[in-house]
């Protein structure tokens, strides 16, 4: 209403008493106030009803803000923010639904807003958002369709020794298997990791890795010890392509929470690292929701595997008609009165030939076809 800013009561009651002596129709009296005829009635209203201080200026504010928070609710959430400082609203909120089922909590953006005020959380810019070209297509339909595997970038504790956090994690369910601090990305290691993940929750149908080691490396197929160890117990290596660690984006993801609640600062040594790997652990697997989840926790969706850890190596069974040799200390296959090399990470293991074409062959490890060897040239190609 454009009443004079310097005396608005004054004008108002003006409006009043030229309407009360009726010099002038509703509609002619409006427009000389250049008001609406409505607001022209709800003037008289409230002068009626409360005499010259219904004139004065009231709040538009609104008496009851149905979304406002708590002061109880408030002090519980802002507490758990505290208490978890790298969970955001949805997953407060998600946690704090599980533990009291009987509260009505406020939407996420309204919590959000609690901890700007609040001070819990640091301002940041707005980044832009980049869509990427491409995804891996690769899918996980249900647990251990698919396992994740990677090391977190090695850091120092302390007393200066090397850390090199090996986490392995479910794809379907985000249930963390693992984060084990080992003092290498040595084949001794990962493999005593992956034998204890085995014997607890069984054998995954595929693990997905990246192609450094040792998880590959540059022998035939990409072959390494560990992956060769895999496919002797029937797993299926899935590897990332090179520069594409948003091919294994959930993992990535677990390991930026990670390194910010456990790595830095560093631990004093091993023994109290470790103790915060498993810390965190415990939180992500069973207090922690995940967006991914529907606001679920990873162990309360993953089973272990029904397929068990023999406890033999079950050998290779290849076809009749396939040609069996073994590669020797050296990494050499003997075939057609010819030493051969092939790599040295299938040392002491039966590889086969399947011919598939005129001097042609298909050579198999299991069932992972390794290379094509071409007669002629006596070559293997990929």
């Amino acid at each position: 209403m454009p009443w004079p800013e310097s005396d608005p009561v004054k004008a108002r009651m003006k409006f009043v008493t030229l309407q009360e002596e009726e010099r002038y129709t509703h509609a002619e009296l409006c427009r000389r106030f250049a008001i609406t005829r409505q607001a022209g009635y709800d003037l008289m209203r409230r002068y009626a009803e409360a005499g010259i201080d219904g004139l004065r200026h009231r709040s538009h504010a609104p008496k009851r803000v149905p979304h406002r928070i708590s002061e109880e609710i408030a002090a519980m959430l802002l507490e758990m923010r505290r208490a978890h400082t790298h969970w955001g609203p949805r997953t407060i909120l998600g946690r704090l639904a599980t533990l009291h089922p009987e509260l009505k909590l406020p939407a996420a953006s309204t919590v959000g807003d609690l901890f700007k005020r609040s001070g819990v959380v640091p301002s940041r810019p707005k980044r832009r958002e980049w869509r990427h070209p491409g995804r891996s297509t690769l899918t996980a339909r249900s647990p251990n369709d698919m396992w994740s595997v990677d090391f977190k970038g090695q850091f120092r504790t302390r007393d200066a020794k090397a850390c090199y956090p090996l986490t392995v994690a479910d794809t379907y369910t985000r249930f963390l298997l693992a984060c084990s601090g080992l003092s290498s990305i040595g084949h001794e290691g990962s493999q005593k990791v992956f034998e204890r993940l085995f014997r607890e929750y069984g054998l995954p149908a595929a693990i997905r890795s990246d192609n450094g080691a040792p998880f590959s490396s540059k022998a035939v197929a990409g072959l390494s010890r560990l992956s060769a160890w895999w496919t002797q117990l029937g797993i299926h290596h899935v590897r990332t392509e090179p520069g594409h660690p948003e091919q294994n984006g959930s993992h990535e993801r677990m390991h930026r929470t990670l390194k910010q609640v456990t790595v830095w600062p560093p631990a004093a040594h091993a023994a109290e690292q470790q103790g915060r790997f498993d810390a965190f652990r415990s939180e992500y697997n069973h207090e922690r929701p995940h967006h991914a989840l529907a606001l679920k926790t990873p162990g309360s969706l993953y089973r272990p595997s029904e397929r068990v850890m023999p406890k033999r190596l079950p050998k290779p069974e290849y076809p009749g008609h396939c040609i069996v040799r073994r590669v020797r200390a050296n990494g050499i296959v003997h075939f057609r009165d010819r030493d051969l090399f092939l790599s040295q990470v299938l040392v002491g293991h039966d590889i086969a030939f399947e011919e598939i074409g005129d001097r042609l062959w298909s050579v198999y490890f299991y069932d992972l076809l390794l290379a094509r060897f071409d007669e002629r040239t006596m070559s293997f190609s990929g």
